[in-house]
């Protein structure tokens, strides 16, 4: 029998932000069913802890999707932290993750994290493929700052701007036009799209990954991180961006994101997370 927290990330109130179950012991279970795991709680993300492969870390962590292993994600990564603090651990600590290892710290209920990974421009998906994907107008896409494309500080999504809030809220992703960008643009995740509308540092949200199991994400920690090194290098100065997400699931989501512009930029992303369950694994 292994003990497991659930925490909504992004959020200090039970019930908001971006479920994740964490797993802090996670030695005696079995390799091979960590997946089936994933699956049987369909959050967007659960995480399984482990020693250290370094003893100056504090854990290694791996994370799962209900359909694959990823190297990195976002509120993963903040809530993970957050649990190990909860469970004891006393000040900063270091996460060694699939992507290396990553330093976080908390400042009172807050809690950061600081990837400087390059940023990777993957592909130029085609305007009218990803419009056709999100179920909005070709002129509802905004290309001032960029056109959309697919990029990663550690986990790839598509990142798209649209005029306005009301393009936004009226998204209706298509299956099949996800489907054809998969195939078309294949990478770590399937055609996942980050969508947003930028009202100076406000940021409005949404984060597509049906392919993927995940329909729609309240939070999306690792998109945050691409969208900040992205505009960061477009734009050309630091950044601080203070992204809602998933507001129009009934899980509002706040995620700061801060940058320096430098080569590769860093990116730190910060939030909040709550303890709402806890149980126990029979196997």
């Amino acid at each position: 029998m292994t003990t497991y927290f659930v925490y909504d990330v992004f959020t200090n109130t039970a019930f908001g932000g971006n479920q994740l179950a964490v797993f802090p012991n996670a030695a005696s279970l079995p390799q091979d069913k960590l997946q089936s795991i994933a699956s049987e709680f369909n959050f967007s993300e659960v995480t399984f802890v482990y020693p250290p492969d370094d003893p100056a870390n504090a854990a290694k962590v791996r994370i799962f999707t209900p359909t694959m292993e990823i190297p990195f994600a976002g509120h993963p990564t903040i809530g993970t932290a957050i649990a190990l603090r909860d469970e004891g651990h006393d000040g900063a600590m270091t996460l060694e993750l699939g992507v290396g290892p990553i330093s976080c710290q908390f400042d009172n209920d807050q809690a950061a994290f600081t990837i400087a990974a390059p940023l990777e421009r993957l592909s130029t998906p085609d305007p009218d493929l990803v419009a056709a994907a999100l179920g909005v107008s070709q002129d509802a896409i905004k290309v001032d700052t960029h056109a959309p494309v697919q990029a990663s500080v550690g986990l790839p999504f598509v990142v798209v701007e649209l005029q306005n809030k009301d393009q936004l809220n009226a998204c209706n992703p298509s299956l099949d036009h996800i489907r054809a960008g998969a195939a078309k643009y294949p990478a770590g995740l399937d055609f996942a799209i980050f969508v947003y509308v930028r009202a100076g540092i406000q940021i409005d949200a949404r984060m597509f990954a049906p392919l993927d199991n995940i329909p729609e994400d309240p939070a999306t920690g690792s998109a945050s991180a691409v969208l900040a090194a992205l505009l960061t290098e477009e734009l050309g100065h630091n950044l601080t961006l203070n992204i809602l997400q998933g507001e129009a699931m009934g899980r509002p989501s706040y995620i700061t994101a801060t940058t320096k512009h430098a080569n590769p930029a860093p990116v730190t992303i910060s939030g909040q997370a709550v303890r709402v369950m806890q149980g126990t694994l029979l196997l």
